[in-house]
């Protein structure tokens, strides 16, 4: 859709500007702190996923929160609780 792919900052833009919302009115959810620095890198709010298991049991992923993340959560349907849905 926007001929681009993350972390080029038309991929979290041009969602905002599709919806004609404001950057900082955007919530990037996603399990990789690359992805969600690039979101913040461009005025989106972020979210990250806990999928410490993402690579198999043998490559137990560190899942610690981290200082940048808007939110962190284990599951989606905690951070819906987050958000109060």
């Amino acid at each position: 859709m926007f001929r681009a792919y993350k972390p080029d900052p038309a991929t979290y833009l041009g969602v905002a500007r599709v919806f004609d919302l404001r950057p900082e009115q955007v919530m990037l959810v996603a399990a990789h702190h690359d992805d969600l620095e690039g979101a913040r890198g461009c005025g989106l709010r972020s979210a990250y996923i806990e999928r410490p298991l993402e690579f198999g049991a043998a490559h137990v992923k560190d899942v610690s929160p981290q200082p940048g993340n808007h939110l962190h959560a284990a599951s989606l349907t905690a951070l819906a609780d987050q958000l109060g849905c």
